[in-house]
């Protein structure tokens, strides 16, 4: 899929499509990576077609819709799923417990930092609630990380994306 494709797909569903493929990204699901429309609704702001502020809300409320959802699930499943995962391999049940044990300790902090790490930012959510990190102090520490990352990427676009785009012309 090229950037006319997608700047098509944005003219005709608006700020939706925006909010749902960055959601689909904070899911862990798949679909067009959030790092290529993040920066592309940067320049769609850049633009003029959306407001630079709402590109942000759009995507800091698609990531913090997905990581409730991935929060909730390990909150009221995460122990079935991983009691499932160390019957199928034993071997990781170390590694995994230390990464538990340290959410425990740098509960908010240790969210913060997840979530500006590629994968360990949309995967953190999972232990965050198996661990029953006290909801407030998980979103609060989510939304910093999650307005973060995404400002770094809707902003690339939204200063260096049409340069870029020019150069590719």
């Amino acid at each position: 899929m090229n950037m006319q494709e997608l700047t098509q797909y944005f003219l005709q569903y608006g700020a939706f499509f925006i909010y749902f493929i960055v959601l689909l990204e904070y899911l862990n699901l798949p679909g067009f990576p959030a790092g290529v429309i993040m920066p592309l609704s940067g320049i769609w702001a850049a633009r003029g077609d959306i407001s630079f502020p709402l590109v942000m809300v759009l995507t800091v409320a698609a990531g913090l819709t997905g990581s409730w959802a991935l929060y909730l699930l390990g909150r009221y499943g995460g122990g079935k799923v991983l009691d499932f995962y160390f019957k199928k391999f034993p071997k990781h049940r170390p590694v995994i417990e230390e990464k538990m044990n340290f959410l425990r300790e740098k509960g908010g902090v240790g969210v913060f930092v997840s979530k500006l790490l590629p994968m360990v930012r949309t995967l953190i959510s999972i232990p965050a609630g198996m661990v029953k990190m006290d909801f407030l102090k998980y979103t609060v520490s989510s939304i910093g990380g999650i307005f973060l990352w995404n400002l770094a990427f809707v902003g690339a676009g939204y200063f260096f994306g049409n340069a870029a785009i020019d150069l590719l012309a």
